[in-house]
């Protein structure tokens, strides 16, 4: 009976996201992402519909919804527009943060500001000499009295300049061996030091804001410490990480799918030799390629969203989900431009956007060669000889 009501729930929210998308959404992605424009007035309405709380509790002021229930949302938000899933989940992942590792205190104020997008933001992790290398991060943190006094350099922070938190991954104690217990989790708001330097130009993933911030003399206060315990910092985010990898999954799912609709369609009204080409047998063997794609993707994403909601440590279903989702997302959107041959390639049509915003997905949140050997370790860990 619980199984139906949240069946139901469920149905009814995607159904509500579906025609948020069809009618405020779709006809103005090409010009917003054409002219690398941010969605100002979209974002105001994704607070309307409660997604910045989408997987916040209740309790806080969240929707409380399940995982499986985000990554849907998120697939169906990135079969529109892909950008506009990131400006959830990098906000949704610095609230996880909060959510799971959190004082009661840091609980009680942030949460309910973040699920209604009153603040707003990301993770500040990625530096310009670390990248999948956490642990190699050179912003410090310096304690001073009643607060920490912050020093350094982030980059490809995604909702950094519209937004105005984000969790900021720094070194506490710069000569911790190992190095990951020097590391530390701010919540960090914009104020005096606070810098966002540059917006970064992006190959695809338009529309979105991803900049690079500098940090002088930067005071934050020792209470916005995830935790209020140093040295804890990369495992709290490294779990927060679990959810950003199913997060990109299931974009990668929502491109994959986008891309197999627009093929489907074109080659149904699209004629060569006398007949459309779906029935010619190379374009045959593409479509049925993709549909396979689209449906282990998000089974594979299912798997690992349903991990997460169980508490299981889940980076290889994560890993395996974000590896193969947004593999077949690269693939297929290849593929989609290969079967509308000229037209894939002008801007008139989306498989280009699609052409364009694919490759991202196989580089953030861990490269994929990140992925298959975490998939790799874990699996000699789970089977001992």
């Amino acid at each position: 009976m619980n199984m139906s009501i949240d069946l139901e729930q469920e149905q009814l929210i995607l159904d509500s996201l579906d025609r948020f998308l069809e009618t405020e959404v779709k006809q103005h992605v090409h010009q917003l992402e054409h002219d690398d424009i941010y969605p100002a007035e979209i974002v105001e309405k994704m607070k309307a519909l409660g997604l910045f709380g989408c997987i916040i509790d209740a309790e806080y002021g969240g929707l409380g919804l399940s995982t499986s229930t985000y990554a849907k949302i998120v697939a169906r938000i990135s079969e529109t527009w892909m950008s506009l899933s990131g400006i959830i989940n990098s906000h949704l992942i610095m609230s996880a943060a909060v959510q799971r590792h959190g004082t009661p205190e840091q609980k009680a104020y942030y949460l309910p500001k973040f699920a209604t997008g009153e603040l707003r933001g990301g993770i500040g992790l990625t530096e310009p000499d670390a990248g999948t290398d956490l642990q190699a991060i050179r912003t410090v943190a310096r304690r001073d009295g009643d607060h920490y006094v912050v020093n350094g350099t982030k980059t490809w922070i995604t909702n950094s300049m519209y937004g105005n938190t984000i969790a900021l991954l720094v070194k506490t104690d710069p000569e911790a061996q190992p190095r990951h217990k020097g590391m530390s989790l701010l919540i960090a708001e914009k104020g005096p030091g606070f810098q966002v330097a540059r917006k970064l130009e992006k190959l695809g993933y338009r529309g979105i804001d991803t900049c690079e911030l500098v940090f002088e003399d930067y005071r934050v206060p020792v209470d916005r410490l995830i935790g209020g315990v140093e040295g804890v910092g990369l495992k709290q985010v490294l779990s927060g990480l679990e959810l950003g990898r199913i997060n990109v999954a299931a974009r990668g799912v929502g491109v994959a799918s986008a891309a197999l609709k627009e093929a489907t369609t074109y080659s149904q009204v699209r004629k060569t030799f006398g007949k459309p080409i779906c029935e010619h047998q190379a374009i045959q063997l593409m479509l049925g390629e993709m549909a396979t794609r689209v449906e282990a993707s998000r089974l594979l994403v299912e798997s690992a969203a349903k991990a997460y909601d169980e508490g299981r440590r889940c980076d290889m279903e994560a890993g395996m989900a974000k590896y193969f989702a947004t593999e077949s997302a690269l693939t297929n959107a290849m593929d989609a431009m290969r079967i509308h041959g000229g037209y894939g390639y002008s801007k008139e049509y989306n498989i280009e956007r699609l052409y364009r915003d694919a490759p991202l997905l196989t580089i953030g949140e861990g490269t994929n060669e990140l992925q298959r050997i975490i998939i790799a370790k874990q699996l000699i860990e789970r089977n001992p000889a």
